[in-house]
């Protein structure tokens, strides 16, 4: 399982931000999951977290449409495991 994930991670990379909710439907429409994102709300209520997985090579295009579409606070981050 866990040489399986080791497998599943290769290739791919974590993307987060931030995003008013005013902005999440343009978000959303340039944002590719895994399956879907996952959106937390933060302290202030007018605001969202998101968190995805992506191809790594897809980071270049999409950072720029992200930021383009309202997001704040993108963090890309390496995965080392993604256990399905």
């Amino acid at each position: 399982m866990l040489l399986e994930g080791a497998i599943n991670a290769m290739g791919k990379v974590g993307l987060m931000l931030n995003v008013e909710r005013e902005n999440l439907d343009a978000i959303l429409g340039v944002l590719p999951a895994l399956k879907t994102p996952t959106i937390s709300n933060l302290a202030d209520q007018n605001w969202l977290a998101l968190n995805t997985i992506l191809d790594e090579t897809t980071v270049r295009t999409i950072i720029p449409r992200l930021k383009a579409a309202g997001a704040h606070g993108i963090v890309e981050y390496p995965l080392n495991k993604i256990v399905v």
